[in-house]
């Protein structure tokens, strides 16, 4: 039985991280599509609604399912049903006051909350996307309430279906009103409006889903009050939701501050602050990618190591956490430096709108901090696994505190302005990476040597970064298609990574095995 759940388990957790790696690749491909129709102004407009809506949400859901998800299984596990019917209903009346207060707000305080961001243009976007707060938090009850009945399924179809609604209804109600000359602003409301029409029918599914799967109390067991399971339910979601809010809280302010300093201090235009900050925004989401495809890697370090922790197992502990830092290392290493090398290149090629220039400078320092990015989001899992909680938070916190210090002083900088925003977050998440490490290093028993782990990676990206930008200048002197120059410099830089990581024995078969499929991947690439 114990195994069955188990392999349940597993098998639930590989279910969502290849739903939440879809999710994340659709969001990219509506992404780059949506900031070409909408253009520069456009999308400051779209990404300053969203880090409302992405704040008021973290706030409203990230604890909270987590919570729910942990009290049904523990209910489910002690066959106390009634309990986890009330669990269920608390906590559905939870996240319902926690959405129509977020809704209130977005829905009232709209031009209140454009204006605080300096971009009154977000307005609309603001309050279309009201709605989706409220159907986000009933979403999150179902979700959690699935998730702790060992059902994941569910869970990643709802949030693909969400992903898929906003990619085609958010596209082509983006390109009706501006072939309809409503204006960026507008446009960007009507691709929100996509994002709304998802969770509204992700809501559906979830709500069928649990009529369909909802099974009467057989048991005879006397539920808690339903004031003691709310008071768990908070302490369990609160220490969450202060961990997963802080990035969205850090963004807010920044956003704000930047767009502020660059109208208050240097005195720019709203149509140029719009312009500078949507070519940022547009970057940004080529930035994510690297983290996006982290996600499979972290979803299975936390069980993974929890496991050999539970059985003190020293070595095996030992080999999951230098497996994973290094694993880290070799595919953050050459994605960052990759963007870093091709940044105005690929801009060019996936927004042929924008200012390819300051996009690409944008990118190339957003590139170097993806390393820190994927560093962060693997050392978070690990401390997590080893119960340090806490230190994420502190890591967050320090480098948040820096970013923000340091993007209010150099955007007030004629000669730095916008470029303020991707040096903040690259000193910010190279601090949390230092911070994190560090305590890595004084928690494991079997301390990590990072110079073995990592300089061998980064040598060999090096390199593949060098023969990227070799490679794209020579092309650029014979082939005009900056699609072809880019594709087979990518390729080129792809082959002679794998050949040097080979050559040099970086990786073993314990690092693929904690990758989808790692012991095929083993025997194909012959990796002992």
């Amino acid at each position: 039985m114990a195994q069955s759940k188990k392999q349940s388990f597993f098998g639930g957790a590989a279910i969502l991280a290849v739903g939440i790696a879809l999710v994340k690749v659709i969001g990219a491909v509506f992404a780059i599509p949506l900031f070409n129709i909408l253009g520069a102004a456009g999308a400051a407009d779209f990404n300053n609604a969203y880090n409302i809506y992405s704040l008021l949400l973290m706030i409203s859901t990230a604890g909270l399912p987590v919570a729910l998800s942990k009290m049904v299984s523990e209910s489910n596990t002690l066959r106390r049903e009634h309990q986890t019917q009330r669990i269920f209903r608390v906590s559905f009346s939870a996240f319902l006051t926690l959405g129509a207060l977020s809704f209130l707000v977005m829905w009232f305080g709209n031009e209140f909350c454009a204006g605080l961001l300096h971009n009154p243009n977000a307005a609309y976007g603001i309050r279309v996307l009201a709605p989706a707060v409220v159907c986000v938090g009933c979403l999150s009850a179902f979700r959690g309430y699935a998730q702790g009945s060992f059902r994941m399924t569910p869970t990643a179809v709802s949030q693909i279906m969400e992903a898929l609604c906003k990619l085609i209804l958010g596209l082509a109600l983006a390109k009706r009103f501006m072939d309809a000359g409503r204006g960026e602003s507008v446009a960007a409301a009507g691709a929100i409006g996509g994002v709304t029409a998802g969770t509204v029918l992700a809501l559906a599914y979830m709500g069928l889903d649990y009529l369909l799967h909802r099974v009467p109390p057989r048991t005879n067991d006397r539920p808690d009050e339903s004031g003691v399971i709310l008071r768990r339910l908070i302490a369990i979601a609160v220490p969450i939701t202060i961990s997963s809010s802080m990035v969205s809280v850090i963004t807010l302010i920044d956003t704000s501050l930047v767009q502020g300093q660059l109208q208050n201090a240097l005195g720019y235009s709203l149509d140029k602050t719009r312009d500078l900050y949507g070519t940022y925004s547009a970057v940004m989401k080529l930035y994510n990618l690297p983290a996006s495809l982290m996600v499979a890697l972290t979803a299975s370090v936390i069980p993974t190591l929890s496991s050999s922790l539970a059985a003190r197992d020293r070595a095996q502990t030992a080999r999951v956490t230098n497996a994973s830092l290094r694993v880290t290392a070799l595919l953050a290493f050459p994605m960052g430096l990759g963007l870093w090398a091709l940044s105005e290149p690929i801009t060019r090629l996936c927004y042929p709108r924008y200012d390819a220039k300051l996009g690409g400078e944008l990118l190339a320092t957003l590139g170097l901090a993806s390393l820190f990015v994927c560093l962060t989001l693997i050392s978070n899992s690990i401390l997590q696994a080893h119960n340090a909680v806490k230190v994420p938070i502190l890591s967050m916190f320090i480098g948040g505190v820096v970013k923000i210090v340091l993007n209010y002083n150099l955007a007030a900088v004629e000669s730095v302005n916008i470029h303020a925003a991707p040096i903040g977050t690259l000193v910010c998440f190279a601090l949390s990476t230092a911070v994190n490490l560090f305590f890595v290093w004084l928690i494991v028993r079997d301390k990590p040597s990072y110079l073995a782990l990592f300089a061998k990676p980064l040598a060999a990206s090096l390199l593949m970064a060098a023969t990227a930008k070799l490679t794209y200048a020579l092309l650029a002197r014979f082939v005009s298609s900056n699609l072809v120059r880019v594709g087979a410099s990518i390729v080129l830089a792809a082959a002679v990574y794998v050949a040097l990581v080979l050559a040099l024995r970086i990786i073993t078969r314990d690092d693929l095995r904690l990758l989808p499929k790692g012991d095929k991947l083993a025997r194909l690439l012959r990796v002992k």
